[in-house]
């Protein structure tokens, strides 16, 4: 029996939703709804943030499995069977998102965060903004890469290729990268802790999400997956929001008494968004590879997991944590620096095909 899976890739956004779209606008109204119940119903929040089993605040753990399943169910781990195709574009981004992007953004937090903006922080935190910065950039986005991919005409099969590949690499190391690189920064790492959180966040929603993709391409074909993620995918964004409010419930204080934080964190998260795409841009133009893959290969080298790293962040150090505050400032600016980076990606097109190493491939 013939497998048109592959041979068909499932049809990827044309172009951003409504939700997505607006997602920095509902994060900032997520921030001021947040710190109005923090002061508004103080017993409620606590009541939330001693709902704990194992460390793992099960309120915040639902909300997690509601964001980052739906996510999961529109990978095809088939489509790895296509890697060898896009070798060059792949070996790229493997080389972007896993030996370069959580080691940059460890070094620009720990030198905006740890010393060129330590006098305006609170100190008793900066250790945490840190690893909230490093447990961001340790796992490359799974979701929004198609839409970006989709908007600068990027190749489909590259891009589920390229997600399955890394969320298969996300379920081994992850853990140890970030590990090491909170251990290289001196902060004392709950090993049980992190491993719980790749165990919850990863690997179970991976196994999840399989199991009802499978059944449901058995059972009612493509058509059913994608009536389901048509359904699923207001309620994950809805998930993520929920989720916010209840960050910013605990954060609230902080914000009110500095709001300059969010502003500081952002920094180091610009910075690494642009300097990763912008490395992978390059590295794919010099190896020759096709405008429609450098494009796709640039964005999800420089996008974050936000779901997952919030999830992780919270678990290791709590909703009341810098750490889960900095995971948080990356979701707030997903959106207008990734379509920034798309809107570069397309207008340079004419400059990226101009490349010696382009010209001799094509």
């Amino acid at each position: 029996m013939t497998d048109t899976t592959l041979a068909a890739p499932r049809q990827m956004p044309a172009a951003i939703g409504f939700f997505e779209k607006y997602l920095t606008l509902w994060v900032a109204l997520c921030i001021l709804a947040g710190i109005a119940l923090g002061y508004l119903m103080p017993g409620f929040v606590g009541a939330v943030a001693q709902a704990e089993v194992a460390r793992v605040n099960l309120p915040v753990a639902v909300l997690i499995w509601l964001m980052i399943v739906p996510m999961l169910l529109s990978v095809d781990f088939r489509s790895l069977s296509r890697v060898a195709t896009y070798w060059r574009g792949i070996g790229v981004t493997l080389f972007i998102n896993w030996a370069i992007k959580p080691f940059s953004m460890a070094l620009l937090g720990w030198l905006f965060i740890g010393w060129l903006f330590r006098p305006y922080l609170p100190a008793y935190q900066i250790d945490s903004y840190i690893a909230g910065l490093i447990i961001l950039a340790a796992a490359p986005c799974t979701a929004m890469v198609f839409v970006w991919s989709a908007l600068t005409k990027g190749e489909p099969n590259f891009t589920l290729s390229q997600v399955a590949l890394n969320d298969a690499i996300m379920v081994v190391a992850f853990a140890p990268i970030v590990g090491l690189l909170l251990g290289l920064s001196a902060i004392t790492v709950p090993w049980d802790t992190l491993v719980l959180s790749v165990v919850l966040y990863i690997v179970l929603p991976v196994i999840v999400a399989q199991a009802i993709r499978s059944r449901l391409l058995a059972s009612g074909g493509q058509a059913a997956l994608d009536r389901l993620l048509a359904r699923m995918q207001p309620l994950s964004l809805i998930a993520l929001l929920a989720t916010l409010v209840l960050l910013f419930a605990f954060q609230g204080e902080q914000i009110v008494a500095q709001p300059m934080v969010i502003a500081l964190l952002a920094v180091p998260i610009l910075i690494q968004v642009y300097f990763n795409s912008g490395l992978a841009y390059l590295l794919n133009r010099i190896s020759g590879e096709r405008h429609c893959v450098a494009g796709p290969s640039a964005l999800i080298g420089a996008s974050n997991f936000f779901e997952l790293a919030v999830a992780a962040a919270i678990a290791l150090f709590g909703l009341q944590s810098g750490a889960a505050l900095a995971t948080v400032v990356g979701v707030l600016v997903e959106v207008p620096v990734m379509l920034s980076v798309v809107w570069i990606v397309n207008r340079s097109k004419g400059w990226y095909e101009r490349g010696a190493a382009v010209k001799q491939t094509s």
